[in-house]
């Protein structure tokens, strides 16, 4: 067996690991599909022979090329945008794809998702290599030219964020859906208390239509998110069940075409923050067949 096929199939072994790092860490599928590529290039031209844990070893590498990508969206401050919802991974209300399970590993929610978008990206790369990948900091630190103790600094601050902002759902599949079943039944029949009622009082709405539409924005507080529910109670028949990031949500779609994604974090029996992708441009790479 050659080098580079010995290479290829050690690194084919981690992509699954590596795009799962890659998605947390930029938030979109394709950009960590990019991401790893790049890995895969830089692999492919170093010397890895000496190398005792090339998983671990890759890690680092697809950190330090989302870390790049992360700076430069922060160069174009014109592109920003009040809230941004990453991208959403879809499966069936039914099950979630073997595939996708693997990217979402360690229930990444999207809300969980949303915030890592309101990191910087040093923070960022801190929390999502130690919290979630259990990288030793002084394995990050030279990423970030810090040192050891100034990277877990970093890291503690995105956590008190993350926790913060997005509360872990109820792990109970089945309960997450009775509960947004309910919410759109509310909406369905005009029933103002009962979708109250759903609602935390500390929810949060968050809508990403991109660009500089004004239906990008955030809402909190169950009366103005039901309020803003009602206004699009029409759109009750086009509402289809589905998983988003694993968790209970739900795809509006009519004539083949989805129109919006909206996530639903339940904890407590309540819906503590529904996020929405209601931007049209990305909403037409959704793959509505499987659903």
């Amino acid at each position: 067996m050659t080098g580079v096929t010995q290479l290829t199939e050690r690194f084919e072994r981690e992509r699954p690991h590596l795009r799962a790092v890659a998605y947390r860490m930029l938030g979109s599928l394709s950009e960590a599909d990019d991401a790893v590529q790049e890995a895969w290039l830089r692999a492919a031209r170093a010397d890895t022979g000496g190398v005792d844990n090339l998983g671990a070893w890759l890690t680092t590498v697809v950190g330090r090329v989302c870390l790049n990508a992360l700076r430069a969206r922060r160069r174009h401050p014109e592109e920003s945008l009040e809230v941004r919802v990453p991208d959403p991974i879809l499966d069936p209300a039914g099950g979630t794809d073997p595939e996708h399970a693997a990217v979402l590993a360690d229930s990444v929610g999207l809300a969980l998702m949303v915030v890592l978008e309101t990191l910087t990206p040093n923070e960022r790369l801190a929390f999502v290599l130690h919290d979630m990948f259990a990288v030793p900091f002084e394995e990050i630190a030279p990423l970030i030219e810090r040192s050891a103790t100034a990277t877990r600094q970093l890291a503690s601050r995105a956590r008190r964020r993350v926790e913060g902002q997005a509360p872990a759902p109820d792990p109970d599949l089945a309960r997450q859906r009775a509960v947004v079943d309910a919410f759109f039944a509310a909406s369905r029949d005009g029933d103002f208390e009962a979708l109250v009622s759903v609602l935390d009082p500390d929810v949060v709405l968050r809508s990403d239509a991109g660009g500089r539409s004004r239906f990008t924005f955030t809402m909190h507080g169950p009366r103005s998110v039901a309020e803003q529910a009602f206004t699009s109670g029409r759109l009750s028949p086009f509402v289809h069940p589905a998983l988003i990031n694993g968790a209970a949500g739900v795809v509006v779609a009519a004539r083949g075409r989805a129109l919006f994604v909206m996530a639903f974090t339940v904890k407590g029996g309540k819906v503590v923050a529904i996020d929405v992708l209601a931007d049209p441009d990305r909403l037409a790479a959704v793959d509505l067949s499987r659903l």
